[in-house]
């Protein structure tokens, strides 16, 4: 055994627009979200990651900025992104060892992605540490989080709707057979929350009210079983300019989100156009999964189901399928044709 072998820990990351999740021993052991905070003076001065830094977003002085290093599934700040992997990476070891590791990293990838975009994320993980890099598609990474077979001689359909991105495919055989990735995902369902409360309401309220608006009481349809409770909602009127509360219900983000929604099923509906005939009797027997953050809004199974007349299965855990089966991937790296070097 080599010394580099000796010291090398693998870990697997999902490398998300909202979320960055990294599985280590079998265990989830990072679930952050995707933002960073730095010293305006000094860009290499990070003052927060994660959690602590979305905390700080839309709240900082001209000494603090925060980015998200990630925009529609990709990297849109190289340095931004480097420097969040490499603080990340701290949290496996909260107190530091005698030996550094060297890192081998699998990272998931939008399967649209480019190739200058692949070669950002494997710089990125390099100049955070990495000794070896590997790449493997979401939608594979899913399949394989949720338990499916990806190697056997049927078509499965995987819809993962994540922060940036929601990636439509059909997988058979170890490979993608047909892909769509549209870029309507749950930023884009935040975004409609805002608009619509500054339309309907006159209030101005930032991205992290309109983000626990969809988490707390965000649907699909304005029917859906155990209704949640309307919802207190802060922000600044827009007509005096002084703070006031409102009460939001379920059935305004329901309709605020719903022309979003129905981009994702015209994209859902045009991914099944395209997939051959073999393949499409398969996923009729099968159904349809759902991974992602995305998939835990309310009655959205429900809403896919009776536009698709297809059955639509939510995965166990949707936030971690996709690390989950990208730590599974790293595990058998060599088994895989699919995995990328």
């Amino acid at each position: 055994m080599s010394l580099f072998n000796f010291f090398t820990q693998e870990i697997a990351i999902d490398l998300g627009t909202a979320n960055i999740l990294i599985m280590h021993n079998d265990e989830v052991v990072v679930n952050e979200p995707s933002i960073i905070a730095l010293d305006r003076n000094n860009p290499k001065n990070v003052v927060a990651v994660g959690k602590k830094a979305l905390m700080m977003h839309e709240k900082t002085h001209e000494s603090i900025k925060t980015i998200r290093p990630l925009k529609d599934g990709v990297i849109a700040d190289f340095n931004a992104a480097e420097l969040m992997i490499r603080e990340m990476i701290k949290k496996i070891y909260p107190k530091k060892p005698m030996f550094a590791p060297g890192w081998r990293m699998m990272i998931c990838i939008p399967s649209s992605i480019t190739e200058v975009e692949k070669r950002a994320v494997r710089d990125s993980a390099e100049q955070a540490g990495a000794k070896e890099v590997y790449l493997i598609h979401e939608p594979m990474a899913a399949a394989l989080g949720i338990g499916i077979d990806v190697e056997e001689p049927v078509g499965n359909m995987i819809i993962d709707i994540g922060g940036g991105t929601t990636g439509i495919s059909v997988v058979a055989l170890a490979g993608i057979v047909c892909d769509q990735s549209i870029r309507i995902a749950g930023d884009e369902f935040t975004a409609d929350i805002m608009e619509a409360i500054r339309r309907y309401h006159s209030l101005l309220i930032g991205e992290r009210t309109a983000e626990q608006i969809k988490i707390q009481i965000g649907a699909a349809m304005k029917e859906i079983d155990n209704p949640p409770q309307d919802m207190a909602v802060h922000g600044r009127d827009l007509v005096t300019g002084i703070p006031k509360e409102i009460m939001v219900s379920y059935q305004e983000t329901a309709e605020a989100m719903d022309k979003s929604i129905f981009k994702i099923e015209e994209g859902i509906l045009k991914a099944l156009e395209t997939t051959p005939p073999e393949l499409a009797s398969d996923i009729y027997r099968r159904g349809i999964y759902l991974t992602g953050g995305g998939a835990l809004l309310r009655g959205l199974d429900k809403r896919l189901a009776a536009k698709i007349k297809l059955p639509v299965h939510i995965a166990d855990d949707p936030l971690t399928s996709v690390v989950k089966g990208t730590g599974l991937a790293l595990k058998h790296y060599n088994s895989y044709p699919f995995v990328m070097r």
